[in-house]
């Protein structure tokens, strides 16, 4: 029984002895070590890690890896974030003065269609010129539509019409309302010399259609009777 005893201790030493480590890199010797039931029934295991010069060296691993990417990903993250938010409060700040500026200008628009009344006087003129004019080509009158309109363009009516446009347009969207009805207008009144009943009716849908989009786009439209 010693003997036996004296051969599994034998064994355990040889298992636990540990070769010294090469000088170019470290090691990680592991034994398994096999006991004798009568002394322990578990199998356990003894590593031994030597040391050399090499262990200041960084080991790169693929946990360190990952670590690294990682950071760097957090990071990048983080830094668009920040531009993101900057931008977003230029974009805001930006807005912010448009709005301000829009308002501004409906002010002053406001301000001057309120101490504009001789002008809005010359558009209301316009307006019952255009009404009993539209009468006349639906009665199919028109020689009492050309002596409303007075027979061409050069008129007092027309001239302070436009008068009135010039003063209250401030932007090219009522700048080409007021060309389009000007266009229309001279064909009205062509069309209605020439007593051409069709085009007269055409001419003045066109005329009154651009006068009324130019009321719209200038705030004009509730300030004006008869349209």
């Amino acid at each position: 029984m010693a003997t036996t005893t004296t051969a599994f201790l034998s064994t355990a030493n040889s298992f636990l002895s540990c070769s010294p480590p090469s000088s170019s890199s470290s090691s990680c010797l592991c034994s398994v070590i096999y006991y004798p039931q009568k002394y322990n029934s578990k199998r356990q295991l003894i590593c031994c890690r030597a040391s050399s010069s090499s262990d200041s060296q960084p080991i790169l691993t693929k946990r360190s890896l990952s670590i690294c990417f990682f950071t760097s990903y957090v990071f990048s993250l983080a830094n668009s974030g920040a531009n993101a938010a900057i931008l977003e409060a230029d974009e805001n700040d930006e807005l912010m003065e448009k709005v301000k500026r829009d308002r501004k200008k409906r002010i002053e628009r406001q301000g001057v269609i309120n101490s504009s009344n001789k002008e809005k006087g010359y558009l209301q003129d316009l307006i019952y010129k255009l009404s009993k004019v539209g009468q006349a080509i639906e009665n199919n009158d028109l020689p009492a539509a050309n002596s409303v309109l007075g027979g061409n363009t050069d008129t007092d009516w027309v001239h302070k019409a436009n008068l009135a446009f010039s003063k209250l347009s401030s932007g090219p969207e009522e700048t080409n309302e007021v060309d389009a009805f000007n266009s229309s207008l001279a064909s009205l009144i062509s069309s209605v010399t020439r007593n051409d009943i069709e085009s007269s009716k055409i001419a003045f849908v066109s005329s009154a259609t651009a006068f009324e989009k130019w009321t719209n786009l200038t705030g004009l439209v509730a300030q004006l009777k008869g349209l």
